[in-house]
């Protein structure tokens, strides 16, 4: 449609070129409002055909292009003192999140069993540490040991002290059975507790319901009784323990079977932790 300002027919012709068109619409000056509108589209229209959009409906080529193209065509637009369309940035969080490989759950499922695994295996690692070379615990078959522990007691038995000095009268110790007590039938891992009560050198005797160490009687406020047997002195050898239960006459010890070698000893028993109601140092 013709538009006419002063006095002067201008019509809207197609125009192959980009430089020309521009230079046709930019030297004619339009007012008139449907002219106006007219150049808006057209520019509108050469972007979204940059965007790859020159095949969308009327509607969407007035919607807020987002390629770098356009950008640069409305920055260039707005400073030849066109009109001005905003143009939404991108979300950085959202470029983020999206750049992000996703883990499926499966994969997600495994990696934690994968790390489950690898707690369970250090842990049980450890606890084999701990309990070859440093402590382990122990429980109490037998009544040998009343009043001082009873039967379903369990003790820590630690295993680093003996390496650093020797065992003294009166400690409380963990064997393996020497091989007197095989020959009767013990097996190698059955284990014995009992109490040091010679060292290497010294003499012992049981003699009227005491036992003396060296010609001296021992005062033993530990025992359940005092022994109804008799023992004749002797001396215990080099790298040897003589032994003894607390329960003196029901007790398969050293005054039965003879000395314990040194080496057969499995730890120190120094710390009851069941039952509760008996909890401490032994």
């Amino acid at each position: 449609m013709p538009l006419e300002k002063d006095g002067t027919r201008v019509s809207l012709i197609a125009v192959d070129g980009v430089e020309e068109r521009d230079r046709l619409m930019n030297t004619t000056r339009i007012s008139h409002p449907i002219a106006q509108r007219a150049r808006e589209r057209v520019i509108l229209t050469e972007r979204q055909t940059f965007c790859g959009a020159s095949k969308k409906s009327d509607s969407q080529r007035f919607s807020v292009p987002t390629c770098m193209t356009l950008n640069k065509t409305v920055k260039n637009q707005s400073a030849k003192g066109g009109t001005s369309i905003p143009v939404d940035k991108p979300n950085q969080s959202t470029v983020a999140k999206q750049s992000t490989p996703s883990i499926s759950p499966r994969s997600k499922f495994w990696q934690q069993v994968r790390e489950n695994l690898q707690i369970i295996a250090i842990a049980l690692a450890l606890a084999l540490l701990i309990r070859v070379f440093i402590a382990e615990p122990r429980y109490i078959p037998s009544n040998s040991m009343i009043p001082t522990l009873s039967i379903g007691d369990r003790v820590v038995v630690e295993k680093i002290s003996y390496h650093f000095k020797p065992p003294v009268s009166g400690d409380i110790i963990v064997f393996d059975p020497p091989p007197q007590l095989q020959m009767q039938g013990f097996t190698k891992d059955q284990a014995f507790i009992k109490r040091i009560i010679a060292t290497p050198g010294q003499i012992v005797q049981i003699q009227d319901g005491k036992v003396y160490i060296n010609g001296e009687p021992l005062d033993e406020v530990y025992i359940a009784e005092p022994p109804n047997y008799q023992m004749a002195p002797v001396r215990v050898p080099e790298g040897q323990l003589f032994v003894m239960g607390d329960n003196r006459n029901n007790s398969n010890d050293s005054h039965v079977w003879g000395f314990l070698p040194q080496p057969n000893i499995i730890g120190h028993a120094c710390f009851r932790f069941w039952p509760p109601s008996r909890f401490g140092l032994v």
